[in-house]
């Protein structure tokens, strides 16, 4: 049995750092996991950002609520549930997620959560398991899946060579040609075939 795993940001909706970035003027925090392989030295770098300008989840949720998903993201991921099992696993949090799984029509969501203070404060964050993307995809395939997935990043890529299938998408130049022997796609509608053929 088969079932695709997806990433969020990049994939199927913009980056919620980079969207925060520009409202906020915070030229800093458009770094990602496109640039930054090391997700722990990532976060720990945004929150210490967020601290020094004393801004905190509301300001990333106000922000969150104005995000609509990629141009023809819902439907794509509408044609892919209707026929396969589908989830979305990503390094985004509990906190940041809801409004856009609501635009997406409630895919199945498996993410993170942050670590927030009384005052709104981001204190810190909890990972779901280590390597989640990674883990995940192995715990899937321990109870007989057959797994296929795309992502655009750094944090993708383990996750993207350990199973059946996997595809980049919309991913970087230098990230293409790092690993030229992975599919990559920039078009919706090419990544479903991709997705199909090897149903």
């Amino acid at each position: 049995m088969n079932i695709v795993c997806l990433d969020l940001e990049g994939v199927l909706v913009p980056e919620i750092w980079i969207a925060f970035s520009k409202e906020s003027g915070i030229d800093e925090l458009k770094r990602t996991t496109r640039d930054e392989p090391d997700y722990d030295k990532l976060m720990k770098w945004r929150l210490g950002i967020l601290k020094d300008h004393g801004l905190g989840l509301k300001q990333i949720r106000e922000t969150i609520e104005k995000i609509d998903p990629l141009p023809g993201a819902k439907e794509f991921l509408d044609e892919l549930r209707s026929i396969t099992q589908t989830i979305i696993i990503s390094d985004t949090f509990d906190q940041f997620a809801a409004p856009l799984m609501k635009k997406l029509g409630w895919p199945t969501l498996f993410c993170n959560t942050l670590e927030v203070g009384d005052d709104g404060t981001i204190t810190g964050y909890k990972m779901r398991c280590p390597q989640s993307k990674l883990t995940t995809v192995k715990a899937l395939q321990s109870i007989g899946f057959d797994t296929i997935a795309a992502g655009d990043s750094f944090n993708d890529l383990a996750m993207i060579q350990a199973g059946k299938a996997g595809f980049l998408f919309r991913t970087t130049d230098s990230i293409k040609a790092e690993y030229k022997h992975i599919s990559a796609y920039e078009d919706y509608s090419d990544l479903l075939e991709a997705i199909r053929a090897v149903l």
